[in-house]
């Protein structure tokens, strides 16, 4: 699925190759803001954040589905269709993005040797991690370090979220480079009226620069009927997104926050330490797999779009 369509000129000249994105909020509200944001983008040295790495942390064990790497799904486990859609990101496998050429790797990182020989047993590559990581953001770090090389960005694709499209990672990355002070991208798409209830679909608000102001289990915004407004935009919050690699090389110092632990929401400890996060908006139409129940539906929209 493309990014949603522009809302600018400059943003429209800026698509190319049959694919529209767009980073939601580039265009500031005032004209002297944007000039100033414009002209520091332009000083910003070349290739800025111009290596991309993509991790996909797996682990077998969860509350709500354990062993949900492998479960099947039509026939594949999902961490091999989470990969094989993945490795076609421009930004993330070959290709350009932002004027950059990007030749660099996916991998796998977890902690459990079932799940790294069905990964090497399709082809992809692994790297063990411990199994004291808390969260896939520090698992993502871990591996980060075990790398061994220099990147600039870091894409956490989540396991979880099988079709999550190519244009969508390249998006991710794209946000932070053309951010410079955000640590942290991600993605949101419109919120079906049936989830706005589901504690399993995080919701999120956001400015109107694009920043992310917060991330819910709840519905947010809510109003005064405690109601669902048909006439207001929700947004989903996309199991996806992009650390700076110096930022996620801290991320797992700084201390939990009472945000954070309330909601069990990992990108709320940025939030709460007072770093930026940039939030982009995509038309998607794929639910994550949160849950057993989930796969069906998943297995559904794949035979529906014809994808195997």
């Amino acid at each position: 699925m493309p990014i949603c369509a522009p809302s600018s000129d400059s943003s429209a000249s800026s698509a190319s190759g049959g694919r529209a994105w767009i980073v939601h909020g580039l265009a500031l509200g005032a004209a002297a803001a944007a000039a100033a944001a414009a002209a520091y983008l332009y000083r910003r040295p070349s290739g800025f954040r111009s290596r991309a790495v993509g991790i996909i942390p797996a682990r077998f064990a969860s509350s709500r589905f354990e062993g949900k790497p492998l479960a099947h799904i039509l026939g594949k486990p999902m961490i091999q269709v989470e990969s094989i859609y993945a490795v076609f990101s421009p930004g993330l496998g070959c290709g350009v993005v932002h004027d950059v050429s990007l030749f660099v790797p996916i991998v796998v990182a977890t902690d459990d040797e079932r799940i790294a020989d069905c990964c090497r047993g399709f082809g992809a590559d692994v790297i063990m991690t411990s199994e004291s990581c808390r969260n896939g953001s520090e698992r993502c770090c871990e591996a980060l370090k075990k790398l061994g090389k220099r990147y600039d960005i870091v894409v956490n694709i989540q396991g979880d979220e099988p079709l999550i499209e190519p244009e969508i990672i390249d998006g991710v990355v794209m946000a932070l480079q053309r951010a410079p002070d955000a640590v942290f991208s991600t993605a949101v798409t419109s919120l079906k009226p049936e989830d706005a209830s589901d504690t399993n679909r995080v919701k999120c608000v956001v400015d109107n620069q694009g920043y992310a102001i917060y991330f819910s289990r709840g519905l947010i915004p809510s109003n005064k009927s405690g109601k669902v407004n048909p006439n207001y935009p929700y947004l989903l919050h996309l199991g996806i997104s992009g650390f700076d690699s110096k930022f996620l090389m801290i991320y797992p110092e700084l201390p939990p926050t009472p945000l954070q632990l309330e909601e069990d929401l990992e990108q709320l400890k940025v939030l709460e330490n007072g770093y930026r996060m940039k939030v982009i908006k995509v038309d998607h139409d794929a639910h994550g797999v949160d849950a057993p129940e989930d796969v069906e539906k998943i297995e559904e929209l794949m035979r529906a779009k014809n994808i195997q």
